[in-house]
Protein backbone atom coordinates (compact mmCIF):
# COMPACT_ATOMS: atom_id res chain seq x y z
CA UNK A 1 0.00 0.00 0.00
CA UNK A 2 1.60 3.26 -1.09
CA UNK A 3 -0.80 5.67 0.58
CA UNK A 4 -3.09 5.88 3.52
CA UNK A 5 -4.75 8.80 5.17
CA UNK A 6 -2.70 10.66 7.76
CA UNK A 7 -5.00 9.71 10.63
CA UNK A 8 -4.70 5.94 10.20
CA UNK A 9 -1.59 3.83 10.48
CA UNK A 10 -1.05 1.30 7.71
CA UNK A 11 -2.15 -1.69 9.79
CA UNK A 12 -5.45 -0.02 10.77
CA UNK A 13 -6.03 1.10 7.19
CA UNK A 14 -5.51 -2.45 5.93
CA UNK A 15 -8.00 -3.77 8.49
CA UNK A 16 -10.65 -1.22 7.48
CA UNK A 17 -9.99 -1.79 3.77
CA UNK A 18 -10.53 -5.55 4.21
CA UNK A 19 -13.86 -4.90 5.97
CA UNK A 20 -14.91 -2.43 3.27
CA UNK A 21 -13.91 -4.80 0.46
CA UNK A 22 -16.09 -7.55 1.87
CA UNK A 23 -19.00 -5.10 2.18
CA UNK A 24 -18.32 -3.83 -1.37
CA UNK A 25 -18.57 -7.37 -2.73
CA UNK A 26 -21.71 -7.99 -0.67
CA UNK A 27 -23.30 -4.78 -2.00
CA UNK A 28 -22.43 -5.72 -5.58
CA UNK A 29 -24.03 -9.11 -5.02
CA UNK A 30 -27.11 -7.55 -3.37
CA UNK A 31 -27.63 -5.18 -6.29
CA UNK A 32 -27.55 -8.16 -8.67
CA UNK A 33 -29.94 -10.11 -6.42
CA UNK A 34 -32.38 -7.21 -6.31
CA UNK A 35 -32.31 -6.92 -10.12
CA UNK A 36 -32.78 -10.69 -10.40
CA UNK A 37 -35.89 -10.46 -8.23
CA UNK A 38 -37.07 -7.43 -10.21
CA UNK A 39 -36.86 -9.46 -13.44
CA UNK A 40 -38.40 -12.65 -12.01
CA UNK A 41 -41.29 -11.50 -9.85
CA UNK A 42 -44.80 -12.39 -11.05
CA UNK A 43 -48.33 -12.36 -9.74
CA UNK A 44 -50.96 -9.91 -8.53
CA UNK A 45 -48.48 -7.64 -6.73
CA UNK A 46 -45.99 -7.69 -9.60
CA UNK A 47 -45.94 -3.99 -10.47
CA UNK A 48 -45.72 -2.74 -6.88
CA UNK A 49 -42.79 -5.01 -6.07
CA UNK A 50 -41.14 -4.51 -9.47
CA UNK A 51 -41.20 -0.73 -9.00
CA UNK A 52 -40.29 -0.85 -5.30
CA UNK A 53 -37.03 -2.64 -6.11
CA UNK A 54 -35.62 -0.12 -8.61
CA UNK A 55 -34.83 2.58 -6.02
CA UNK A 56 -33.29 -0.09 -3.80
CA UNK A 57 -31.04 -1.20 -6.67
CA UNK A 58 -29.98 2.38 -7.33
CA UNK A 59 -29.25 3.06 -3.66
CA UNK A 60 -27.28 -0.16 -3.20
CA UNK A 61 -25.17 0.66 -6.28
CA UNK A 62 -24.51 4.12 -4.82
CA UNK A 63 -23.50 2.54 -1.49
CA UNK A 64 -21.02 0.33 -3.35
CA UNK A 65 -19.55 3.37 -5.08
CA UNK A 66 -19.17 5.16 -1.74
CA UNK A 67 -17.37 2.19 -0.20
CA UNK A 68 -15.12 1.75 -3.25
CA UNK A 69 -14.14 5.41 -3.01
CA UNK A 70 -13.51 5.03 0.72
CA UNK A 71 -11.21 2.08 0.01
CA UNK A 72 -9.28 4.25 -2.46
CA UNK A 73 -9.19 7.12 0.06
CA UNK A 74 -7.57 4.77 2.56
CA UNK A 75 -4.93 3.71 0.01
CA UNK A 76 -6.50 0.49 -1.18
CA UNK A 77 -7.57 -0.70 -4.58
CA UNK A 78 -11.28 -1.59 -4.63
CA UNK A 79 -12.14 -4.80 -6.43
CA UNK A 80 -15.51 -4.70 -8.16
CA UNK A 81 -15.35 -7.79 -10.33
CA UNK A 82 -17.40 -10.97 -10.35
CA UNK A 83 -14.30 -12.80 -9.15
CA UNK A 84 -14.08 -10.43 -6.16
CA UNK A 85 -17.67 -11.20 -5.24
CA UNK A 86 -16.94 -14.92 -5.39
CA UNK A 87 -13.68 -14.60 -3.44
CA UNK A 88 -15.30 -12.53 -0.70
CA UNK A 89 -18.53 -14.53 -0.57
CA UNK A 90 -19.46 -16.06 2.77
CA UNK A 91 -23.15 -16.27 1.82
CA UNK A 92 -25.14 -18.49 -0.52
CA UNK A 93 -26.28 -17.35 -3.93
CA UNK A 94 -29.93 -16.30 -4.21
CA UNK A 95 -31.94 -19.42 -4.95
CA UNK A 96 -35.31 -18.43 -6.46
CA UNK A 97 -36.10 -17.96 -10.13
CA UNK A 98 -39.48 -16.94 -11.50
CA UNK A 99 -41.87 -16.83 -8.55
CA UNK A 100 -44.64 -14.82 -6.93
CA UNK A 101 -44.13 -11.45 -5.31
CA UNK A 102 -44.84 -12.90 -1.87
CA UNK A 103 -42.35 -15.73 -2.35
CA UNK A 104 -39.58 -13.40 -3.51
CA UNK A 105 -40.27 -10.89 -0.77
CA UNK A 106 -40.12 -13.56 1.95
CA UNK A 107 -36.82 -14.81 0.53
CA UNK A 108 -35.54 -11.23 0.24
CA UNK A 109 -36.46 -10.62 3.88
CA UNK A 110 -34.05 -13.41 4.85
CA UNK A 111 -31.40 -11.93 2.57
CA UNK A 112 -31.80 -8.58 4.32
CA UNK A 113 -31.64 -10.30 7.74
CA UNK A 114 -28.22 -11.72 6.96
CA UNK A 115 -27.03 -8.66 5.09
CA UNK A 116 -27.91 -6.25 7.88
CA UNK A 117 -26.37 -8.52 10.52
CA UNK A 118 -23.04 -8.48 8.66
CA UNK A 119 -23.32 -4.71 8.15
CA UNK A 120 -23.77 -4.26 11.89
CA UNK A 121 -20.71 -6.43 12.49
CA UNK A 122 -18.71 -4.21 10.13
CA UNK A 123 -19.99 -1.16 12.00
CA UNK A 124 -18.71 -2.59 15.29
CA UNK A 125 -15.35 -3.55 13.76
CA UNK A 126 -14.66 -0.08 12.38
CA UNK A 127 -15.48 1.98 15.48
CA UNK A 128 -12.00 2.10 16.99
CA UNK A 129 -9.79 2.38 13.93
CA UNK A 130 -11.95 4.70 11.81
CA UNK A 131 -15.12 6.40 13.02
CA UNK A 132 -15.55 8.10 9.63
CA UNK A 133 -15.87 4.73 7.92
CA UNK A 134 -18.14 3.60 10.73
CA UNK A 135 -20.37 6.64 10.13
CA UNK A 136 -20.66 5.79 6.43
CA UNK A 137 -21.65 2.22 7.30
CA UNK A 138 -24.16 3.38 9.91
CA UNK A 139 -25.91 5.65 7.40
CA UNK A 140 -26.07 2.90 4.81
CA UNK A 141 -27.31 0.36 7.34
CA UNK A 142 -30.16 2.66 8.35
CA UNK A 143 -31.34 2.80 4.74
CA UNK A 144 -30.97 -0.96 4.29
CA UNK A 145 -33.12 -1.48 7.38
CA UNK A 146 -35.73 0.83 5.84
CA UNK A 147 -35.67 -1.25 2.64
CA UNK A 148 -36.28 -4.36 4.73
CA UNK A 149 -39.22 -2.61 6.38
CA UNK A 150 -40.66 -1.94 2.90
CA UNK A 151 -40.32 -5.65 2.11
CA UNK A 152 -41.87 -6.73 5.40
CA UNK A 153 -44.79 -4.33 5.01
CA UNK A 154 -45.86 -6.44 2.03
CA UNK A 155 -45.62 -9.63 4.10
CA UNK A 156 -46.99 -8.78 7.54
CA UNK A 157 -50.55 -9.36 8.62
CA UNK A 158 -52.35 -6.72 10.70
CA UNK A 159 -50.83 -8.15 13.91
CA UNK A 160 -47.31 -7.79 12.50
CA UNK A 161 -46.81 -11.53 12.01
CA UNK A 162 -44.68 -12.83 9.16
CA UNK A 163 -45.76 -16.26 7.88
CA UNK A 164 -42.15 -17.11 7.05
CA UNK A 165 -40.65 -16.01 10.40
CA UNK A 166 -39.52 -19.56 11.30
CA UNK A 167 -37.84 -20.13 7.92
CA UNK A 168 -34.09 -20.58 7.74
CA UNK A 169 -33.67 -20.76 3.97
CA UNK A 170 -34.96 -18.65 1.09
CA UNK A 171 -36.78 -21.65 -0.36
CA UNK A 172 -38.54 -22.35 2.95
CA UNK A 173 -39.45 -18.67 3.32
CA UNK A 174 -40.86 -18.62 -0.20
CA UNK A 175 -42.96 -21.73 0.47
CA UNK A 176 -44.35 -20.25 3.69
CA UNK A 177 -45.30 -16.99 1.97
CA UNK A 178 -46.99 -18.49 -1.12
Amino acid sequence: MSFTTSWLDESSAEKVIAILQERLSALNDLHLTLKHIHWNVVGPNFIGVHEMLDPQVTAVRDYADTLAERIATLGGSPRGTANAIEADRSWNDYSLGRDTAQAHLAALDLVYDGFIATYRSAISSTEAPDPVTQDILIGQCAELEKFQWFVRAHLENSEGVLDHSDSRTEVDAAKAAR
